[in-house]
């Protein structure tokens, strides 16, 4: 069994080395790159040392019910917490790789770090210095933070649009490409909220 308390304490050892008097150390990630619907929603995110939170990893290692209650407790205890996010209109437009970009930039600028500990995404001209770590959402605790806050809110966006369009099962598939939500899309069409440059094989 995963003793949790040591795993969290491990995963501050990227902020450690570069945390120093004076530095904001965030962590920043992404959610929502692969689906077929929705936003991608990304977070940046600074925690302090102590209280550690012991349920922080990876977003996808926790259960639904495990991450909404591991969100609450980031978000009363994060020092700051930055929200972007882009739409499918504008990740048509620019491709999805920029438009995580471009949410990212947006949820730096409302965190006045030093360094920012990205999850694998590189040369985002980010007002500070920028580490990309990767599969940093499983070694670094603030990336694993802004993973969890990402995630809850994109899921949370999921469920809203699934009362919306109840017919592609947003609510369990979270807009990714599973059989139920291709074969909504066959006998439905694409909604409003759907990528059309992602969907062009399955239409």
């Amino acid at each position: 069994m995963i003793d949790r308390q040591a795993r969290a304490a491990g995963m501050l050892s990227y902020e450690m080395t570069w945390r120093k008097p004076g530095v904001v150390v965030a962590g920043m990630d992404e959610v929502g790159r692969g689906p077929l619907a929705g936003d991608v929603v990304t977070a940046c995110v600074v925690m302090p040392e102590e209280p550690l939170i012991t349920w922080i990893d990876d977003s996808k290692k926790l259960s639904e019910v495990r991450r909404e209650k591991v969100f609450d407790e980031i978000m009363q205890t994060a020092i700051y917490v930055g929200i972007g996010r882009r739409s499918p209109e504008v990740i048509d437009r620019i491709n999805i790789l920029e438009a995580t970009k471009e949410a990212m930039r947006d949820a730096a600028a409302q965190v006045p770090a030093a360094v920012f500990l990205v999850d694998a995404v590189s040369k985002l001209g980010l007002n500070g210095q920028e580490i990309p770590i990767i599969k940093g959402d499983a070694t670094s605790y603030s990336i694993a933070a802004a993973s969890i806050v990402a995630k809850v809110i994109r899921d949370r966006d999921m469920r809203e649009l699934d009362k919306i369009y109840p017919e592609y099962g947003f609510s369990r598939n979270k807009g990714y490409g599973t059989k139920e939500h291709i074969d909504a899309l066959k006998r439905f069409g694409p909604t409003p909220v759907h990528r059309r440059s992602f969907i062009g094989n399955f239409i």
